[in-house]
């Protein structure tokens, strides 16, 4: 669990059975995608770049899907 809250610091600022908290993460995660994944579809048209934008672009959106299934998981009282 050590690893985990290492790797994801902010899942586990939502409270258990607390919304606000929920939907405040949420919408960090989401915010942050969505601003980085327009950059990165920007960066990704260069031709020799692009292969590595594109993967680091997969990692990033890895990482945020992970961080909002432990968002939901915590919210739901799975994760102590």
């Amino acid at each position: 669990m050590d690893f985990l809250k290492k790797l994801w610091p902010t899942t586990f600022k939502v409270k258990e059975k607390d919304i606000v908290s929920l939907i405040v993460q949420l919408v960090i995660f989401l915010v942050i995608c969505a601003v980085l994944g327009f950059l990165i579809g920007i960066l990704a048209g260069i031709p020799i770049i692009g292969i590595i934008f594109a993967l680091l672009g997969s990692v990033m959106e890895l990482y945020s899907l992970v961080g909002i299934i432990l968002c939901i998981l915590n919210f739901l009282g799975i994760l102590k």
